[in-house]
């Protein structure tokens, strides 16, 4: 055996002539063909399109994820409410972390929620992105204070997830199926600029 030096590799043995492998014309023939199909493709942008709608009617609609088109309008017009109450509650929960609780911070928490609930909501319920999960979770938060403000706290806490988890479950599902319409009805049907 032939004893090979430290990062040097042994050449490739050449193939003989007989070894059935295309010339140099038949790969530029090759080519030749496959650049012209993919012309033709983008010379008829319907006929593909018309292609892509025939297989799409054949499975389910596929509805893109994460966000899609352009945010939805505040319904203040142009004064940003919802971004000035986020602010104002974050300054005022600050503000109650500070001075140790009390009146403060709990206004700060209800502005700066109410601006996030206005927020995700809105976009929540236009189908420009999905937030199921928040606006399930907030009124199974407020089933929980109201449960602790009426009865007091349990002696087990986890006794808490009888209330929340089944108020979080009957409405996490139906909006979770009101942003999958109305998301693809804004696929569908974009909003006109």
């Amino acid at each position: 055996m032939a004893s090979h030096k430290p990062g040097h590799r042994p050449r490739k043995r050449r193939r003989s002539a007989t070894d059935s492998r295309p010339g140099p014309s038949e790969r530029r023939e090759r080519r030749a063909e496959s650049r012209e199909r993919t012309a033709g493709r983008a010379e008829r942008p319907e006929r593909a399109a018309t292609a892509d709608i025939a297989s799409d009617a054949q499975r389910q609609p596929r509805i893109p994820s994460g966000t899609f088109g352009d945010r939805p309008p505040s319904p203040f017009g142009g004064v940003p409410v919802s971004e000035i109450a986020i602010f104002a509650g974050a300054v005022a929960l600050i503000v109650g972390v500070l001075r140790g609780g009390g009146a403060p911070l709990i206004v700060g928490f209800v502005i700066c929620a109410l601006g996030v609930i206005e927020v995700t909501a809105r976009e929540h319920f236009s189908g420009y992105r999905s937030h199921s999960i928040l606006l399930a979770a907030v009124p199974a938060v407020g089933a929980e204070v109201a449960v602790v403000t009426l009865i007091g706290t349990p002696s087990s806490r986890p006794l808490l997830l009888l209330v929340v988890v089944p108020v979080f479950a009957l409405l996490f599902w139906p909006l979770r199926r009101r942003f999958q319409a109305a998301r693809q009805a804004r696929v569908a049907r974009p909003p006109a600029p």
